[in-house]
């Protein structure tokens, strides 16, 4: 073998790194090409949360909000007169006959078991349509109030007073706690087929804790 090959062989990796060395000195890397990729760009001014895309339909416009809530209010108001009237009003002819009730689902059995099918329908189906209405006005008329159990603890709140009232000052009318779940059964219902999606039309997203990143 000859020097000169040997040499040759020897030159040529220090060619290539010399090669290399120069390349990196003429084209230093900078930021003004950044390494593509599909995310979106990112505001550093904002806050974490404030960067996230936004998920579902927009909030309606603002006139259409004020709409929705107004026409929420007199349905509540038709509301609440249809269940003073139902439910406030005296009854002489059953005072005898009715009793307080603190033991849940007492009242549901006695009706079940000792009552007629249509007598039965009648009183429990009726219990549970009168709280379809707050699952369907509260997440419209009350925007922190969305949530399932925001509208159980309203729906309780509310018609454990009423029945506290026609209880005490109603002659023929007394306490139960079954018309109590029953009517916040109702509620949950109304909440969850309608006013779920009613109440994120309206008002913007809320937001939970969870979702929330510290800035």
């Amino acid at each position: 073998m000859r020097w000169s090959h040997v040499r040759r062989r020897d030159e040529e990796p220090r060619e290539a790194a010399t090669a290399a060395t120069v390349s990196a000195t003429k084209n230093p890397p900078t930021d003004k090409n950044p390494p593509a990729d599909d995310t979106l760009p990112v505001d550093r001014n904002l806050p974490a949360d404030r960067n996230r895309p936004t998920r579902g339909n927009p909030p309606a416009h603002p006139a259409v909000r004020a709409l929705a809530m107004l026409a929420a209010f007199a349905g509540t108001v038709a509301f609440s007169v249809v269940l003073a009237r139902l439910t406030l009003e005296p009854s002489a002819a059953s005072a005898a006959l009715v009793h307080s009730n603190l033991r849940p689902g007492s009242s549901i059995e006695a009706y079940l078991e000792h009552a007629s099918t249509l007598e039965a329908a009648r009183q429990l189906g009726g219990n549970l349509l009168l709280g379809v209405p707050f699952g369907v006005l509260l997440p419209v008329l009350l925007p922190p109030a969305r949530g399932l159990l925001r509208v159980a603890a309203v729906t309780v709140c509310l018609m454990t007073m009423v029945e506290l009232v026609q209880g005490a000052l109603v002659t023929g009318r007394v306490f139960d706690i079954d018309d109590v779940i029953l009517n916040t059964a109702g509620a949950l219902l109304g909440y969850l087929f309608i006013g779920l999606r009613l109440g994120r039309a309206v008002h913007p997203r809320r937001r939970h804790w969870w979702h929330r990143r510290p800035s």
